[in-house]
């Protein structure tokens, strides 16, 4: 998925923003003993699959992740252009976000994972008896592990799936435990680009900040959800609101960090600013909802854990 802002918002928008201590470290290529028994049929939701896909490809790099992390890399046979995680995904010129069902069908795939329906892609791609799951934007971690658990079953992988979710779920009640009790709380700014595009509470990375406490000042940009959480602020709502933290999901496309912050007209007098609580945060990681949301959350938390409480 690209960092620039506008790309990255019309994929979230269409739709609807890792492995990790245990799940960050890339899933062995081996398949498990027994994955390959796994039984067929498989059937999830309108999907049925009569044997297991050797042959996938992935048009979302969400789902990239996801299926490298459950063991299922070795039946991966292509990815779209922003699939960069991990480094040895097969990576080629194919685009999600315009995706063209003859130019996929020319991978001879036995199942194509797409994260949003451009172009009725679906459709044509069912009209070519190519079998398509879709996992849209998650905005919950249940929808995280719901996708997760689904490819697992489509791919032969329902055990290391299983075993994926619920090392994420551990690991992230052990990250939020032992938060410490603020009377007040603290505040951010999460920005996904220079335009000053940020989200709200109710997108998925919303959510990762409202696990630490913290309270987003972007919410009332969009009360009513007509920006479907993702307002562009401007620079005095976001001076006079003089947020705690600045979470910076622009450092890689647009080389944004603390001193770009500190140099923006009325910023330098920023709480974040004058106490070094501008944080650079990885664009990808930042943007998607696989495994390695736990990372992002780590870095979240260690960055509020220097605050006293």
């Amino acid at each position: 998925m690209s960092r620039r802002t506008p790309r990255l918002l019309a994929a979230t928008l269409a739709v609807a923003a890792l492995a990790l201590g245990a799940c960050a470290e890339k899933t062995d290529d081996k398949p498990a003993t027994g994955t390959a028994a796994a039984s067929y049929p498989v059937t999830v939701g309108a999907l049925t699959l009569d044997k297991r896909p050797e042959k996938i490809v992935s048009l979302s790099p969400s789902a990239t992740e996801m299926l490298f992390a459950i063991g299922a890399g070795p039946q991966v046979s292509a990815v779209d252009d922003q699939s960069n995680y991990p480094a040895d995904a097969p990576k080629t010129d194919l685009s999600g976000f315009q995706p063209n069902a003859e130019a996929i069908a020319g991978k001879n795939p036995d199942l194509v994972v797409l994260s949003n329906d451009t172009n009725k892609i679906v459709d044509q791609l069912g009209k070519l008896k190519i079998p398509v799951y879709l996992t849209p934007a998650a905005t919950t971690l249940d929808d995280s592990y719901a996708q997760i658990t689904d490819l697992g079953k489509l791919t032969g992988h329902a055990d290391q799936a299983a075993d994926v979710a619920s090392r994420m779920k551990d690991d992230i009640a052990k990250l939020v435990k032992d938060l410490p009790q603020r009377t007040e709380k603290l505040t951010y700014y999460h920005e996904l680009g220079p335009e000053l595009y940020s989200a709200t509470s109710k997108t998925f990375i919303g959510s990762i900040y409202s696990l630490v406490g913290l309270t987003n000042i972007a919410d009332p940009a969009d009360a009513d959800g007509k920006n479907g959480g993702y307002p562009q602020l401007s620079q005095e709502v976001i001076v006079k609101a003089d947020p705690d933290f600045v979470f910076l999901a622009d450092s890689k496309c647009c080389q944004q960090n603390a001193d770009s912050v500190k140099a923006r007209s009325g910023w330098s007098g920023l709480t974040a600013v004058k106490n070094n609580q501008v944080v650079t945060l990885d664009d990808d990681i930042a943007s998607r909802w696989g495994p390695r949301v736990v990372d992002l959350l780590r870095v979240i938390i260690d960055a509020v854990a220097k605050v006293p409480a």
